[in-house]
């Protein structure tokens, strides 16, 4: 009968519990950008620790030499010329694959860790590009695509609309870019790269907006700890993958060739 007859006080029950969503939102939203962040930095430090071990500027310690005049260490001949490059590649695939079919099984400390050795095998692939980009145009397209995919997830946060519809058509999407990848690996065409490159770009750009909106809606203020540091940990991971995509593809464009 009180809060019949004392509209505030439920009022004010709502504002309080609004308030706690929020803060519990926010603190959750920020974990999620801060292991994204330190996925990125590991991969930072692991391509610039590879290509340091795999190059070098002294012609006696060289043992191959590519076009643009970069030698190669034993380490680089190894890594960058022989069938070792595809388990490199292949090896992040199986990490995020073991990830999603045992997320739910997994002690979120094991899950961290997991995501923080599939950042590193990333940065240990990703070494080459500078092998063919300058320094300097690969530092440049980081921030731009840093600046572009901060706008893109504060725009699938803030929004109001339902972003459902546009995450199932930028699916589709993309495995018609990893099919026309594929295809491209054995053609070897500069078209085709261009414009899988453009569409990629648009795609991740998409998704950056898209997987925020539902990082944010996977967010529940009755999970216990365990739960949302798991869905922080494949928040982290899938915003990761947008970021690294679309700085791959927007490399293509904007990035210097040694």
């Amino acid at each position: 009968m009180t809060e019949l007859r004392n509209p505030h006080v439920r009022t004010a029950g709502a504002r309080t519990y609004d308030a706690s969503i929020d803060q519990g939102l926010r603190a959750y939203m920020i974990k999620v950008y801060n292991l994204m962040a330190a996925g990125l930095v590991i991969t930072a430090l692991a391509a610039l620790g590879t290509v340091a071990l795999a190059t070098t500027s002294d012609p006696s310690a060289a043992v191959a030499q590519l076009g643009n005049g970069k030698m190669l260490t034993n380490i680089g001949a190894t890594l960058y010329g022989s069938p070792l490059r595809w388990v490199v590649m292949l090896a992040p695939l199986a990490l995020v694959f073991f990830m999603g079919f045992r997320i739910e099984r997994i002690k979120p400390q094991t899950a961290q860790a997991i995501f923080y050795a599939f950042a590193a095998l990333i940065g240990v692939s990703m070494s080459s590009i500078f092998l063919v980009y300058t320094s300097a145009s690969i530092v440049q397209t980081f921030f731009i695509t840093a600046t572009a995919f901060g706008a893109l997830s504060l725009y699938g946060y803030t929004t109001k609309r339902d972003l459902t519809a546009i995450g199932s058509f930028l699916f589709m999407g993309l495995i018609g870019l990893i099919l026309a990848m594929v295809v491209n690996l054995f053609l070897q065409s500069s078209a085709l790269q261009f414009a899988v490159s453009a569409i990629g770009v648009l795609i991740f750009a998409g998704l950056t907006a898209y997987d925020t909106q539902k990082i944010k809606e996977m967010y529940y203020v009755n999970d216990d700890g365990a739960v949302a540091s798991r869905k922080a940990i494949m928040g982290a991971l899938a915003l990761y993958l947008d970021f690294i995509n679309m700085f791959q593809f927007l490399l293509y464009f904007l990035g210097n060739r040694e």
